[in-house]
């Protein structure tokens, strides 16, 4: 009787060009938003109220778009990265139109490349994965890359090609929401009197706050995006791992990253890109995550003036405050606290 239950792709069964539809739609609920907020205490003012949301010319209160993202990513893990060793990183990530409670997501990948590592027990696969809402409209897109197992070591190798990939979305290329105005923005009820003006080039903003994982956590978070990725959640066969426990979700690091930087950037409303990232070290539960960013460029946009976008580089530590700023030494090795390395873009308004 043939296996019926899905054992995931190893490294060898990836071919260049490969489509995947991957399964499980999955309609957005307001019970969604509230428990990604229980989960990492999100305070950014458009996706906590529909009023305020209402008052810059959206429909409601939008889902926070790093949700957006881990439903997406979700949806792949069982048929790109459920025989992954490590998360590898990202790369032309572009947010679309907002996603609102109700809405239902699904997500197609296309492998771009493939590269077999020199221990021949492993390699590496690239994807671009695209979600679309119910009415097909592309809600988000990137490229991921991917350590994957190989099932059988002495396979034959592909021959390796690595897609080229631009160091970040060009300011053109961001969506802006439709119907989005500013005038009505209102940084009292944000938290936050600083604008798009108020930040330079160069500047470093250490978040100060702190959040500490815990079991519980990463495991609902997990379970919430339904990834099924054994390394997160699965303690008996990861007892005799690499780590000899459960890491946590590198996404589950991004958000809490993200929902800390409310601590100095509380206007940048609206993750408008990814351009690149990378989970330097892994997490485990009981880490204590601290985060701070560094502003890498500032652009307006030449259609508005109620509206710029901030290029960011936001560092996650763990077990260690950020006000010194870690990150490389003079080698370009990563400080052993740091854990991410995200670059993205966000909108934040101009000052009126």
């Amino acid at each position: 009787m043939a296996n019926k239950t899905n054992l995931g792709n190893f490294f060898e069964d990836f071919q260049l060009g490969q489509k995947i539809i991957h399964a499980t739609p999955r309609t957005v609920t307001q019970g969604d938003t509230s428990l990604y907020t229980a989960l990492y205490g999100a305070r950014f003012a458009v996706q906590s109220s529909s009023a305020f949301a209402q008052a810059i010319g959206l429909a409601e209160a939008p889902v926070d778009d790093m949700l957006v993202f881990h439903v997406v990513f979700g949806k792949t893990v069982a048929d790109v990265s459920l025989n992954a060793i490590a998360n590898l990183g990202y790369a032309q990530g572009r947010f679309g139109p907002p996603v609102y409670p109700g809405d239902t997501l699904h997500t197609v990948s296309e492998v771009l490349g493939l590269k077999e590592n020199s221990n021949g027990k492993t390699g590496n696969v690239y994807v671009r994965s695209i979600g679309f809402n119910q009415r097909e409209e592309i809600v988000l897109e990137y490229v991921r890359w991917v350590m994957v197992r190989k099932r059988n070591p002495g396979a034959t190798a592909f021959e390796p090609v690595i897609p080229e990939l631009s160091g970040a979305v060009a300011a053109e290329d961001l969506v802006v929401p439709p119907g989005l105005d500013l005038s009505g923005y209102d940084d009292q009820l944000a938290g936050n009197p600083y604008y798009w003006e108020d930040y330079e080039a160069g500047e470093k903003i250490d978040h100060v706050d702190a959040m500490t994982i815990e079991e519980s956590d990463h495991m609902t978070a997990t379970r919430l995006y339904q990834n099924t990725a054994k390394v997160h959640f699965n303690q008996h066969t990861e007892k005799d791992g690499r780590y000899g426990r459960r890491i946590v979700y590198g996404g589950h690091v991004i958000s809490l990253a993200r929902c800390l930087s409310f601590n100095g950037l509380g206007n940048a409303f609206k993750i408008a890109a990814i351009n690149g990232g990378r989970h330097v070290a892994p997490s485990f539960a009981g880490d204590t995550i601290y985060a701070w960013s560094e502003v890498l460029e500032r652009f307006p946009f030449s259609t508005r003036g109620d509206l710029g976008a901030l290029r960011l580089r936001t560092v996650a530590c763990k077990d260690q405050p950020c006000h010194d700023f870690q990150y490389k030494d003079d080698e370009k090795r990563y400080d052993p606290s740091v854990v991410l390395d995200f670059d993205y873009t966000v909108l934040i308004p101009r000052k009126r």
